[in-house]
């Protein structure tokens, strides 16, 4: 019998975000026949846990930090006591802190870019740093994949010579599905039948944008009042949003959760999902909602656009423009007739382009070449 070939899977977070969730799809698909899946977290939280409760084998090695180097030693143990024979890491954070490690041990290491760490609007030098960071990491793996087409001309712009792939992200079409059994979040939740609901769920940071979300939202209750929206999430603007909508008088009108492991149930109960991230690799979270056959709204930015086509299976807004945002909530809320259209078009658009089981095939393809020597090119 062959030995199945150890892959560390290395994730910089155990919460459940875009790059958690691809990791997920990923190891959920992977053949295990060929492939043993080890994991590496750089924090604890409810994916650990969902991958104990598949049976893989999850480690955590905490840190909040990239290129933490106090870090790299106790990484590299791991990875030789493991036996590992290829290192995945998925973002920037996990990368930075397991290539050392791989590299001392001669493990090839393959990058996958779930959107790059800089940014426009951050201040030039931090800028300057992050390109440098992300210029290291990708010269410097053996394989980086870009999640969309935009993610790797976006990497381009700012490192001319990067090299990788477009391997585009993939839904689990076993569990997003509008035809599996749903729990009744609106009953848990207390939201009215009548209601229309407006959903978002990602993390609360600044890049997602849930402060512009609430003030868009709160516009547009003043002339629809059965709106209702529903926040999933945590993050360090959370307080900054509870406090906003304190201000604004908008505590019936607006629910708050931590992040759930029921995202299926609770796309299920929603009328119209938000994205309305100022940048993205190839959002999961807004796939997940089409899978679902769910009208949806996000910015026109980076995978986004080559996820939706304006007004044919969603609509597309400029990122952080309040009226714009409010304009696309009235007109969804009050055309139902709309909402099923965009919600069919994007549930066929993840059906055709965004399977988990193609994406996990065209990932093992690259794991084969590389352990065999070759170029994944």
């Amino acid at each position: 019998m062959q030995q199945k070939i150890k892959i560390l899977e290395c994730i910089r977070q155990g919460k459940i975000g875009g790059g958690e969730s691809h990791l997920l799809s990923l190891v959920e698909n992977l053949n295990r026949q060929r492939y043993e899946p080890v994991v590496l977290s750089f924090t604890d939280g409810p994916m650990v846990k969902r991958l104990e409760e598949m049976a893989v084998k999850t480690h955590v090695i905490h840190t909040e930090k990239p290129f933490d180097v106090r870090k790299w030693r106790q990484v590299k143990r791991f990875l030789r006591k493991e036996g590992v024979k290829l290192v995945h890491a998925h973002g920037t954070r996990a990368c930075s802190n397991v290539l050392w490690a791989a590299r001392s041990l001669k493990i090839p290491v393959i990058y996958t870019i779930h959107g790059w760490s800089f940014h426009r609007d951050q201040h030039p030098v931090v800028q300057r740093m992050r390109i440098m960071g992300e210029r290291y990491l990708t010269a410097n793996a053996q394989v980086n994949i870009a999640v969309s087409e935009s993610n790797r001309a976006s990497g381009k712009e700012r490192i001319p010579a990067l090299d990788a792939v477009v391997v585009n992200n993939g839904i689990n079409r076993q569990k997003f599905t509008p035809e599996r059994k749903l729990s009744d979040i609106r009953g848990e939740l207390g939201i009215l039948q009548e209601e229309k609901l407006v959903l978002f769920i990602a993390r609360f940071t600044a890049h997602k944008q849930p402060i512009t979300l609430i003030r868009a939202f709160a516009e547009a209750v003043k002339v629809q009042p059965e709106l209702r929206l529903l926040m999933v999430g945590d993050g360090d603007q959370k307080e900054e949003a509870l406090a906003l909508v304190q201000e604004l008088q908008l505590g019936d009108r607006i629910i708050f959760q931590s992040f759930r492991q029921d995202v299926p149930d609770v796309l299920g109960a929603s009328d119209i999902f938000v994205l309305p991230s100022l940048w993205e690799g190839l959002p999961i979270g807004l796939l997940e909602a089409m899978a679902m056959g769910k009208a949806v709204i996000a910015t026109k930015v980076d995978g986004t656009v080559e996820v939706l086509q304006h007004r044919e299976n969603g609509i597309m807004i400029e990122p952080g423009k309040v009226d714009a945002l409010k304009d696309a909530l009235l007109e969804l809320g009050r055309d139902e007739a709309l909402r099923n259209n965009f919600g069919r078009k994007a549930l066929e658009t993840v059906e055709k382009r965004f399977n988990a089981v193609h994406m996990t095939r065209e990932i093992e393809n690259i794991y084969e070449k590389l352990l065999n020597g070759g170029s994944p090119s």
